[in-house]
């Protein structure tokens, strides 16, 4: 079936699917090239697995790229019939795009199949210039979104077929279209209905409708399990399925079967459901069409008893209803759905405080405008912000607002929804950013003395959290891309050495939490799943906190949900809770048994499973919402699946939560975290779709164009991921050579994935620096970019990217491309010799990127300790010293001495930007290769360093005495156990003796720990 759809599709799916373009389209234009007649470019160069790998991201867009053809080439076969040409080439061409466009039709509400179908009639008939017009007109009604305005239950229409025929078509059904304002969305009924029962299900809807009704709504109806999965998967307009009696699994239809990609997102084989009873096969298609769109409304209509349906096998539908009478209650269920997800409690609080005429003796003086309307000299400004920019200002925490502090209203309400949308069981909403967010994580589950593992290339946020919250951390290696100059991910087996290291120790139950980022700025994405199911297996009580402050988003993808820590939770609970593993959990502890389980070898090398009767599924997620979806700057979100957090962490969570949280917060930021939600509720799932599509044919552009490639690379899977951490060996998205390649097997197998939305893009042979790149872009073009690198520069796609923007990228990448081809071509001899220079200095290999070394045994827990966990609280402190501190120019004398074997202890965070994270931080020991590193880096901008000054540094005399002092003492937790106990004899001391003289800070530092 596979073999046949895409022979049907081919050509959209191929070569031609970046469309040959017509007279006028002249320059680099995104997924465009031009052609010189029909019948260019018309040969699929690709495979299947190519075709199916492009149809799997950017299927809307290729049905829209089909239309547009088609009106292209309906438009000149009328002109070719009418002065007499030949019309065999344009018919050709026409065929063809009826064929591609066919097997799409089906899965859309307009034009939909009968519209397709009476539209290709005239073609059919000869009658080209009916055809033309009409084709035309359909475009038009897609490009402009003009059919999402047409409410048919008020014309004369019956269907939007009707709209393909020029006597039917009334002045007033486009004069509705300038007015109704009401939201569409399109229904999927999943059965097999004749096209008599189709019309008469469709009237009955619509039958019942009502002017106050705040959506309006058409129907797509799927014969088949397989035409529903299809649907779902591509039209991102459905948001509600009702699932009807039973119907067959296979499709007879002309509609798309994306069988296999279904089969890689449920990673297992569908083909089985067909031997299935048709009712369990419909029950069953609930399941996987929540797996595929959570966010949809689901509801089952079956003609047995209700009493005998309901149950674990129906608990992924809505709402059940039986074959008699339902439709009003069908229709009132599809409304109240969406109007759940439409609610936005606070923001709409906000507006209707906005709109009242209050008398403010309260703080605020701008609040809703006031101090800037009775002003003469700053008025005049406020039109930048807006009329209703100041509306919302207040700190009424009544009057219909509510507080974040203690939220019982509208914000709580709207937090609830929040958690919903992400899929977490409690979420907070954070008004000053995500850095904030992981204080209040890390403070609210941690307390001094536990340890805390976390990646050494992580946030700056967490190390400061880990001091304040007086934990030790253990930090993890990443591993390096030295080309690249950043760090990739850390790798499992480095999380289990160190647990099993800190095992061995004794020390297995202070660790209480591991922390890594998740995705990387570079795009790095972890499979969270394997972590913690292995990591579970050694330490049953993990705190799981992923750092999710770039990958909002990826809640709202069917591939990228799966590596979030909010599903994976969901997932594992389940799974740690089923009949199904404990058998599989038992089968594994025996085999597991006979290998020698007390070799921490046998645990490093092979998969571990977690005890379902020990194991805590406790996982956190912190995301900077405002980053990648819609929100204001610094709006956060914290999200939380954990089993235990009411009965262990809520209290001290709350806490943690008012210590970081201002009592004024800003409340548009809020409103905004509202509406953003509302959003990718309702159209995240196409929002995301459409940014991983911008991305794969930026990709493919840039590959494709011979100029580009002389200057730019974009950079793949397998240079960013070792390959012994990508089992599935997916080197690139898109190669010029091989084409495309499948997301989804890599994002089920791998280690580590590359998200497709991040495009690193290799410029050193421009002879630029990432930073001069970066300035070039926006002083020249107005492109700006956040991160780049010794030789690269990043580029996000995101919800809010448009194919115009793309456009711009691409046309300003072949302006300076041709602007180096110009320059090279007219350089002196000198010039083209420090040019190649400049490009080998910027395309060879930089020093390799430093590990974490350690930390000085002068800041461990206890001076022998054998694990890795420092006291980074008590050097950070100690820094504050000024006579503890000194300084050390950073150059060839200081490498010397440290490769002398001197230790030379770091007082400070040293974070060069980029790559933008602590190569040193308070109470590390510094080593030959990260010196080395540092005096390395060309980059401008190295916070913690000034070079007038040197590396700040602990004076060695102050790092013995410490180390002298703290000999011999037991561990910090010992001591606040035992102060707990006992009352420590300072407590008794006189309180009215002199002092003997200053101590000194190490004796400071020493005594503070003590107590």
């Amino acid at each position: 079936m596979m073999s046949n759809l895409w022979t049907r599709v081919k050509d959209m799916i191929g070569d031609r699917s970046r469309g040959r373009g017509t007279a006028g389209n002249e320059g680099p234009t995104l997924g465009k090239h031009p052609d010189s007649g029909p019948g260019a470019g018309s040969q699929a160069s690709s495979g299947l697995g190519e075709r199916s790998a492009r149809m799997q991201h950017n299927a809307t867009r290729m049905r829209m790229e089909a239309w547009n053809l088609l009106r292209d080439h309906a438009q000149r076969l009328a002109v070719a019939h009418r002065t007499g040409e030949d019309t065999s080439p344009w018919k050709k061409e026409v065929a063809r795009e009826l064929e591609a466009l066919r097997p799409f039709e089906s899965h859309w509400a307009f034009p939909g199949l009968r519209g397709f179908e009476k539209l290709s009639a005239f073609f059919q008939k000869g009658a080209h210039d009916a055809f033309a017009q009409q084709t035309g007109r359909v475009v038009e009604l897609l490009t402009k979104d003009s059919y999402r305005r047409m409410d048919l239950s008020t014309t004369r229409l019956s269907e939007y077929a009707d709209l393909v025929n020029v006597s039917t078509v009334l002045e007033h059904v486009q004069s509705d279209t300038d007015t109704e304002e009401r939201h569409y969305f399109e229904v999927l009924v999943v059965d097999e209905l004749t096209p008599k029962q189709e019309s008469e299900l469709r009237r009955q809807l619509r039958a019942l409708r009502s002017p106050e009704d705040e959506c309006i709504y058409e129907l797509v109806v799927a014969p088949s399990f397989e035409d529903a999965m299809a649907a779902v998967l591509l039209n991102k307009d459905i948001q509600s399925v009702v699932v009807r009696y039973v119907f067959p699994f296979r499709s007879t239809g002309a509609g798309l079967s994306l069988v296999p990609e279904a089969e890689a997102l449920l990673a297992e084989d569908l083909n089985s459901l067909a031997s299935l009873l048709g009712s369990v096969r419909s029950r069953r298609l609930g399941r996987v069409l929540k797996h595929f769109r959570p966010e949809l409304d689901i509801f089952l209509v079956t003609d047995s008893p209700l009493e005998r349906v309901a149950g674990e096998e129906t608990e992924d539908f809505d709402r059940l209803f039986h074959r008699q009478d339902y439709y009003r209650e069908l229709h009132l269920s599809i409304l109240k759905g969406i109007g759940e997800r439409t609610e936005t409690p606070f923001l709409t609080a906000l507006q209707r405080y906005s709109r009242k005429p209050t008398g403010v003796f309260h703080a605020l003086p701008i609040g809703q405008g006031k101090s800037i309307l009775k002003s003469h000299w700053i008025r005049d400004k406020a039109s930048f912000f807006g009329p209703s920019g100041f509306m919302g200002e207040t700190s009424a925490t009544t009057g219909g607002l509510d507080s974040l502090l203690q939220p019982h209203g509208p914000l709580k309400r709207a937090q609830e929804l929040a958690a919903r949308a992400f899929g977490a069981r409690k979420t907070y909403f954070v008004t000053n950013g995500t850095s904030t967010a992981n204080k209040i994580v890390m403070q609210g589950l941690i307390r001094p003395g536990d340890i805390v593992l976390l990646a050494h290339d992580c946030h700056k946020s967490h190390p400061y959290a880990v001091i304040m919250s007086g934990a030790m951390p253990v930090y993890l290696d990443a591993y390096p891309l030295s080309e690249l100059s950043m760090y990739g991910g850390v790798p499992l087996t480095e999380i289990k050495e160190r647990l099993l290291e800190l095992r061995s120790a004794g020390k297995l139950d202070r660790v209480k939490m591991l922390l890594l980022t998740n995705i990387t700025f570079d795009g790095i994405t972890y499979d969270p799943e394997r972590v913690m199911e292995e990591v579970l297996a050694i330490k049953p009580d993990m705190v799981f906190v992923w750092d999710e402050a770039w990958f909002g988003y990826g809640r709202f993808h069917p591939v990228l949900r799966g590596r979030t820590g909010m599903e994976v939770a969901r997932r594992l609970k389940a799974r740690l809770r089923s009949e199904e593993y404990r058998e599989e959990y038992r089968a594994w502890r025996a085999d597991f048994q006979g290998r020698d389980p007390e070799d921490d070898e046998t645990w490093i090398g092979q998969r571990l499973l977690p005890d379902p009767d020990q194991a805590r599924v406790r996982v956190y997620a912190t995301q900077s919402t405002h980053k990648t979806l819609t929100a204001l700057r610094q709006g956060s979100m914290i999200h939380i699946r954990d089993e235990d957090f009411d009965q262990k962490v809520s209290a001290a969570f709350e806490e943690a939560y008012m210590t970081h949280t201002s009592t004024s917060p800003n409340y548009p930021i809020l409103a905004s975290l509202d509406m953003g939600r509302r959003q990718v509720e309702l159209e995240g799932f196409a929002l995301v779709q459409e940014s991983v599509d911008i991305a794969m044919t930026l990709r493919e552009r840039i590959h494709s164009d011979p100029l580009l490639r002389r200057y730019f690379r974009v950079v793949g899977p397998g240079e960013m991921i070792p390959e012994e951490y990508r089992p599935s060996g997916l080197n690139y998205y898109f190669d010029s050579e091989s084409g495309w390649a499948r997301l989804t097997p890599s994002w089920r197998a791998d280690e580590f994935t590359l998200d497709p939305t991040r495009i690193t893009l290799q410029v050193g042979r421009t002879g630029m620096d990432g930073d001069e790149f970066k300035q070039m872009l926006m002083e020249r073009y107005s492109i700006q970019v956040n991160k780049t690198s010794r030789n690269t520069v990043l580029f996000l796609t995101h919800i809010g990217t448009t194919p115009a923007t793309a456009a711009h990228l691409v046309r300003t990448l072949t302006q300076v491309a041709k602007d180096l081809d110009e320059k090279v071509a007219h350089q002196s001899q000198t010039s083209a010799r420090l040019h190649r220079e400049r490009v080998a200095s910027l395309t060879e290999p930089p020093p390799p990127l430093p590990n974490f070394s350690r930390f000085h045994g002068a800041f461990l827990p206890h001076p022998e300790s054998l694990t890795p966990e420092g006291d980074m609280r008590m050097a950070f402190f100690l820094s504050y010293d000024a006579d503890a501190c000194d300084h050390v120019p950073l150059d060839g004398a200081v490498v010397d001495r440290v490769a002398a074997g001197e230790e030379i202890v770091s007082a400070s965070f040293v974070t060069p930007y980029p790559p933008g994270f602590p190569v040193l931080v308070p109470g590390q020991v510094m080593s030959p290769e990260i010196l080395s590193y540092l005096r390395a880096l060309d980059v401008k901008e190295i916070h913690g360093y000034r070079p007038e000054f040197g590396l700040r540094i602990f004076r060695s005399e102050v790092v013995r005495e410490l180390q002298k002092a703290r000999a011999g003492r037991t561990s910090l937790r010992e001591e606040q156990d035992r102060a707990v106990a006992q009352p420590s004899s300072d407590a008794r001391a006189d309180p009215t003796a002199e002092p003997k003289g200053r101590p000194s800070a190490a004796d400071e530092l020493t005594q503070s720990q003590g107590n």
